[in-house]
């Protein structure tokens, strides 16, 4: 079988790589527009259960990913100048270029051959018999055929930019600040030793107020700065393509058209908030190879990976539509106790309930129960 991929990503790169281990008469070219040196944005988080699921099918990976990753297991939330840690919340996190450098030695390995800096039109792919389109959310091949795809595509309405800085945190964590002229929040954990991601986030007024639209990238960066200065310790923000974005929505309804199929960004979209894109392009090319190994045919085989991973996305991206909308409302829940804040933090994409935090964050729900006087046994309310 002859297979063209296109985009050079996790999700581009892991599909490559493990078909053409498995398959080694395969053909793979993959084509990817960027140098192989080149990435946007930081740090990329898998939590425990994503890294159980990845070990489960390929302990080799994991083994050449782990030794670079940095791992935790509880959240931290900062609000008021209190803290508070959720226990019991594993992550791990690795650079997202370490993480592309690892896979594309990988690919490369069993033969794939990787075309960086290499625009893939659609004609130059057209001889191949499939063709894997896994080019993120600005995928050529979906916006060339979104009707045949049903794509649909929105945005969140709050704001974003993702920058790193050289603080070390050594939790996943969550700092809420409100200004003069809105709240802000950041999403920040460690992906090296001496190296963090750092994810600011506002809703369109508090934008809107301090003029964002009109701010170039290093006085946007130095407003972070001082909004972030207590977190940072003082220190400065580290740009990297870093300019406001609202999250965009992209889901489509048919995963593949022809020969030709959806994997990653291309296909959906998973909000920051739950740290799952990178997940879930791995996954899905996990999940494109085995159905194309249990069916005889391409057309097939396609149609058995829609069927089989597209209630398992739904659920997630489902989880990740309601965390994103309370977001778009942080502001109202930072009104809260600090307790009741944590709590409906924890509890915001519907997927934990009471039962299942006492399970997973023992500590933090007894110190919870504790400052809510029977609620042990009546539940939350």
């Amino acid at each position: 079988m002859r297979i063209a991929v296109i985009g050079g990503g996790p999700g581009g790169l892991y599909f490559s790589y493990l078909w053409k281990k498995r398959h080694p008469d395969a053909h793979i070219d993959l084509f990817e527009q960027n140098p192989a040196d080149a990435t946007w944005g930081f740090g990329v988080v898998f939590s425990d259960q994503a890294m159980e699921f990845l070990t489960a099918d390929d302990p080799e990976t994991v083994e050449a990913i782990a030794p670079r990753m940095e791992s935790w297991k509880n959240i931290t939330l900062n609000l008021r100048g209190e803290s508070v840690e959720i226990d019991g919340v594993g992550f791990s996190s690795i650079g997202r270029l370490d993480l592309l450098k690892i896979l594309q030695a990988r690919a490369a390995s069993v033969g794939a051959s990787l075309h960086f800096d290499t625009q893939a039109s659609l004609d130059q792919v057209n001889g191949y018999d499939l063709i894997v389109a896994a080019d993120g959310l600005n995928s050529l091949v979906r916006r060339a055929f979104e009707g045949d795809f049903g794509t649909s595509l929105s945005y969140s309405s709050n704001k974003f930019a993702w920058y790193g800085t050289t603080k070390r945190f050594e939790t996943l964590s969550q700092t809420f600040v409100a200004t003069e002229r809105g709240s802000f929040n950041a999403h920040h954990y460690r992906y090296a030793p001496n190296m963090s991601t750092f994810l600011v986030e506002c809703d369109r007024a508090t934008w809107e107020h301090y003029g964002f639209a009109y701010k170039d990238p290093d006085q946007s960066k130095a407003i972070c700065e001082e909004v972030f200065a207590e977190a940072l310790g003082g220190g400065m923000l580290i740009s990297n393509k870093s300019v406001w974005r609202n999250f965009p929505w992209v889901w489509n309804e048919r995963w593949f058209f022809k020969n030709m199929v959806l994997l990653g960004d291309a296909l959906h979209s998973a909000h920051f908030s739950i740290g799952s894109g990178t997940r879930l392009a791995i996954e899905d090319a996990i999940a494109l190879a085995k159905a194309l190994e249990s069916e005889a045919h391409v057309a097939t085989a396609l149609a058995r990976y829609e069927a089989d991973r597209k209630p398992i996305v739904k659920k997630l991206v489902t989880a990740a539509r309601t965390s994103a909308d309370w977001y778009a409302n942080f502001a109202d829940h930072m009104k809260l106790d600090m307790m009741d804040f944590a709590y409906s933090y924890i509890t915001r994409s519907g997927r934990i309930d009471d039962a299942r935090l006492r399970a997973m964050s023992p500590a933090f729900m007894a110190r919870y129960e504790a400052s809510r006087p029977g609620l042990a046994q009546g539940g939350a309310a």
